[in-house]
């Protein structure tokens, strides 16, 4: 997943044809134009990612989700710039469900992996090449001239001699035009819009409320459901009494659901209220005996086992027989929710002849064809209406597309329109989690204090198992609970990493930057402990190891330079740097913080190098840079779901708590000017995160924390034992 696909120029042409130029698009949240109104004239629509309308307009077909990232502006902005036309003109639209739209990778429509602009890049750019050759032809044949002699600048063709013919004077003569076969793309040296600061296409209505999210979705005769699920993972319904929520005024029913009993409501308040007030038992079974206590201790033994090996390379047991010195520990993430700032939702129009769905999913594929299986009514009927998303981090693109699935099925149950909603409480207690990982890491030391063998062993659930990508597994290897780990780029002669993969009723799912979340956290974390126990810099001893990978070198050397890194710091302050690189970016932070008498970490400033390749927005990258930092500071230093008798013991944002405003750090974002193939934004900028602050932590008062989140009972335990 770290490299573009290079596309056949004639994959997007032929497919373009095939799908866009015959091909009416619906805009989503329209209304039907009056009876007998006159028609507007047909778009230019050359393929399916664009149309230019005879009043200039230009409609990208986004078919990536929305949720904060920025491809609502990212992805127009490729196109656009291939088309050479107005950017104060281009506008969006959600793509419906067509496998001209699917990921290039992963065979389906998809958001997800930080691939949106790494995968669409040369297919979105050869659209607007193509469109933009097409007006121009269509202006050369208007003048009779030689196309070659014509320019374009602004959404306009420009004659030799200064004639001008806007792109809207042109949309329905280049209509007829066939599609060139082969196009030419720009020059990058003459790019007006890719590598410049633009403002979002999604901002305003963001700003002015006219955004619609799936929560805002209101559809007539439209009802609205909340489900009483089990409190403990795997547990079944047994029976349940209805009597007093049906009581509650506004209820109109109550219906068992695969996923527990949903009360139906005329508008949510009645819903939860019924939802509250029914009287449900439930079996359930031997999930209510998981503890986290009971997790940390079996997962402790299987990390003194040997594992499945993902990466074997030289003869470790041998080296660390020889090891002059030896230094091991053990690490500790928790499970984490996603917690998207909009709980998940989902509204289901279902009849006889069709079924509308209107949601912010990841998943466009997945929420089709679950609701064509569970409605009975062929995928063609089967409509995705794909709203922005209101944070997303991999939640709602679950293999099973459970939000959808519930909702369908109520709908299949009460035959009216339903929008489904989860409370905080209902996704934070029975919802998906970032697995719950321990590390056993192990480095031995020559007698000059090189590091000759490195052995890490990682236990943790498998993501893929249990899905559709379980495919993907390869002699015990889940390929996303080792990344980060498997292939660091650090110049050891010996090392071995291996896998323990339990089996639980817990349900997990990739959280904003998967596998790295963890193994930057154990392996940059316990790269300092080596540095600092063999007297070394933690920045040198980083640049010894890392001098084949110029990429890691070179954010690592922003980084250290911009945050002034082995200069003075102010009294009570300390500094800590990690590296990583994932879904094709490279990331550099150094954390300064310090400690109150509490133990509460302050964190007051993080520097940031990234190397991301080709820069499409500087503006998206630096927000999404400082968006994963502070997702990353939220759960380091307070992101824990924990169970007791096999319940989640979180449930709100009072004891699940996130980065306040008071609290953020000033950021400082630096890109490092690349010609490389774009790299993916939205998640690298999480893992360096929680190591560069615990790395801080030791270097501020010699307290090593080796497990996450990094509250304050911990720090003062570190601290009494160093």
């Amino acid at each position: 997943m770290n490299g573009i696909i290079k596309l056949d120029r004639r994959y997007l042409l032929k497919t373009g044809v095939a799908l866009g130029g015959g091909l009416v698009l619906a805009c989503y949240f329209s209304f039907p134009s009056p009876a007998g109104a006159a028609e507007p004239p047909a778009p230019f629509a050359p393929n399916a990612f664009l149309r230019v309308g005879t009043d200039g307009s230009v409609t990208i077909i986004n078919n990536k989700s929305e949720m904060g990232q920025g491809v609502y502006t990212a992805l127009p902005m490729i196109v656009a710039e291939e088309l050479d036309c107005d950017w104060q003109k281009v506008r969006v639209e959600a793509a419906p469900v067509a496998p001209i739209y699917n990921h290039t990778l992963f065979g389906s429509q998809v958001t997800g992996g930080s691939t949106s602009v790494r995968t669409e890049w040369q297919r979105l750019a050869q659209a607007g090449a193509a469109a933009r050759a097409m007006l121009v032809a269509a202006a050369a044949q208007t003048w009779k001239a030689d196309p070659a002699a014509c320019r374009t600048a602004k959404g306009q063709v420009i004659h030799p001699d200064g004639r001008r013919l806007s792109y809207g004077d042109l949309a329905a003569k280049a209509a007829k035009l066939p599609v060139p076969a082969e196009v030419k793309l720009k020059d990058p040296t003459k790019y007006t819009l890719i590598g410049h600061p633009v403002h979002r296409l999604d901002s305003p209505a963001k700003v002015n409320g006219s955004a619609i999210f799936g929560i805002d979705v209101q559809l007539p005769g439209m009802l609205v459901a909340v489900i009483a699920r089990p409190p403990v993972f795997g547990a079944t319904l047994k029976e349940f009494d209805d009597k007093k929520a049906k009581a509650v005024p506004g209820v109109k029913a109550v219906v068992a659901v695969p996923a527990g009993v949903a009360v139906v409501a005329e508008r949510f308040r009645p819903a939860l209220q019924g939802r509250d007030a029914l009287q449900v038992e439930w079996d359930e079974g031997p999930g209510a005996t998981l503890s986290t206590d009971g997790l940390r201790r079996q997962y402790a033994a299987l990390a003194r086992t040997p594992g499945a090996p993902a990466r074997r390379e030289g003869d470790v047991a041998a080296a660390l027989a020889r090891a002059a010195k030896t230094l091991e520990a053990e690490y500790e993430v928790p499970f984490l929710a996603h917690a998207p700032m909009e709980p998940l939702n989902c509204c289901v129009d279902l009849r006889p002849d069709g079924c509308d769905i209107y949601t912010g999913t990841q998943m466009q594929t997945g929420a089709r064809d679950t609701a064509a299986r569970i409605s009975g009514l062929p995928p063609e009927q089967v409509r995705v209406h794909t709203t922005y998303l209101g944070g997303g981090f991999g939640r709602r693109a679950t293999p099973n597309s459970d939000f959808v699935a519930e909702a369908v099925q109520v709908a299949k149950a009460i035959g009216k329109p339903v929008k489904v909603i989860r409370t905080r409480e209902d996704d934070m207690r029975a919802g998906y989690y970032r697995p719950f990982w321990y590390d056993r890491i192990t480095a031995g030391l020559d007698a000059k204090g090189g590091v000759e063998s490195w052995r890490h062993t990682i236990v943790g659930q498998s993501i893929m198992a249990s899905t559709a990508f379980a495919g993907s597994i390869k002699d015990g290897i889940d390929d996303t609970s080792v990344e980060g780990a498997s292939d660091i780029p650090y110049a050891f002669p010996n090392i071995l990493v291996d896998l323990h993969t339990p089996t639980l009723p817990v349900p997990v799912l990739w959280w904003r930057s998967v596998g790295h979340s963890h193994t930057a956290f154990v392996v940059e974390s316990f790269l300092d402990e080596v540095a600092h126990a063999t007297g070394r810099d933690p920045l040198d001893l980083r640049r010894t190891l890392l001098a084949g990978h110029p990429r890691h070198l070179g954010v690592l050397e922003l980084a250290a330079r911009k945050a002034g890194w082995g200069k003075p710091l102010s009294p009570g302050r300390g500094m800590g740097i990690a590296v990583n690189a994932s879904f094709g970016s490279f990331v550099a932070q150094v954390a300064e913080i310090s400690v109150s008498k509490s133990g509460a970490i302050r964190v007051h400033r993080v520097v940031c190098a990234v190397d991301c390749g080709r820069i499409v927005n500087p503006d998206t990258i630096a927000a999404q840079m400082e968006s994963g930092i502070i997702f990353g500071l939220t759960a380091a230093l307070y992101g824990a779901i924990t169970f007791k008798d096999g319940r989640v013991e979180q449930g709100n944002f009072d004891d699940y708590p996130l980065l306040r405003l008071d609290e953020t750090p000033q950021i400082d974002v630096h890109l490092v000017p690349s010609s490389e193939d774009p790299g993916g934004i939205g998640e690298p900028g999480v893992p360096p995160i929680a190591p560069a602050v615990a790395n801080a932590l030791f270097s501020l008062s010699g307290a090593r924390v080796r497990s996450l989140p990094l509250t304050p009972d911990k720090v003062l335990a570190a601290q009494a034992k160093g």
